[in-house]
């Protein structure tokens, strides 16, 4: 797909790689749409490169409704709905430490909102037999997440809605890409945007993961692994999954020695 003239919605595109993917977009000369929490940053990003910055919690699903309807209101037509908007919350010990309301959360952005975006821009996609969603999952959806479970359990029901997305679609002209990539330069793991080019190895920069998905889109490929060693790491998983669960029990027991903690931003920079 070729995203010149198009329309394009990205949610959680105030910073990050919501951020990277809206100005990269943009630079493909799409119309695009940040959609974001927190309406001053999303029109401040907008404001970059011309583009319009809402306000949108994904966690509504009116809100999204709403979302959906005032873009094509003012451009006919949603080509391109990136779903981005994500959270990264850890937990405080066991794998069912997160409270309840961490795990709704996490399963309310992660994976309904990613539900209620295709619910509202589907209908008229498929009328026109033409339609693409670039969801952003993560390699945790593919492998996992030590430290949080939730985040791992909702990524791996995002990577799953998507392959249904695509399959039951693919007939009707609907294109799906699911981006998984593992650590990004990003808030979540306490980057600023000044500080994202001096990053722990093996992390990359959210423009990084913008072109990967530019090219991406550009091949209609439906994995998109920003980190190319993902793919073999899930090879690993499929060809013995004991072997692999017995090798991720070994990383967490050297993680805590070592760090002391599966704190997301202490963590990867041992990893």
């Amino acid at each position: 797909m070729q995203l010149n003239g198009k329309t394009v919605v990205v949610t959680g595109g105030a910073q990050g790689i919501g951020a990277a993917l809206s100005r990269r977009f943009a630079a493909a000369e799409a119309n695009v749409v940040v959609a974001d929490l927190d309406a001053s940053a999303s029109q401040a990003v907008a404001a970059q490169f011309g583009g319009l910055g809402v306000a949108c919690d994904v966690t509504s699903e009116e809100q999204i409704q709403q979302l959906v309807a005032s873009t094509q209101a003012k451009f006919g037509a949603i080509d391109l709905f990136c779903s981005n908007a994500g959270v990264c919350l850890g937990e405080p010990d066991l794998a069912t430490s997160a409270s309840n309301a961490d795990w709704q959360k996490c399963w309310d952005i992660h994976v309904m909102s990613h539900v209620y975006a295709a619910r509202a821009v589907l209908p008229a996609m498929v009328a026109r037999g033409d339609g693409y969603f670039v969801q952003m999952a993560s390699a945790a959806g593919l492998l996992s997440q030590i430290g949080d479970a939730a985040y791992s359990a909702s990524k791996h029901a995002a990577v799953g809605f998507a392959e249904s997305l695509a399959i039951t679609h693919g007939a009707d002209g609907i294109k799906v890409s699911v981006v998984c990539p593992q650590y990004v330069a990003t808030p979540m793991l306490g980057y600023s945007g000044t500080q994202a080019q001096n990053t722990a190895p093996g992390v990359l920069s959210a423009e990084d993961v913008a072109q990967a998905v530019m090219e991406g889109i550009e091949e209609e490929r439906f994995l998109v692994l920003p980190h190319p060693q993902v793919e073999k790491f899930v090879q690993h998983k499929a060809n013995d999954y004991d072997r692999w669960i017995n090798g991720m029990q070994r990383l967490r027991t050297k993680i805590m020695h070592e760090v002391g903690s599966t704190d997301l931003e202490k963590m990867h920079r041992f990893v």
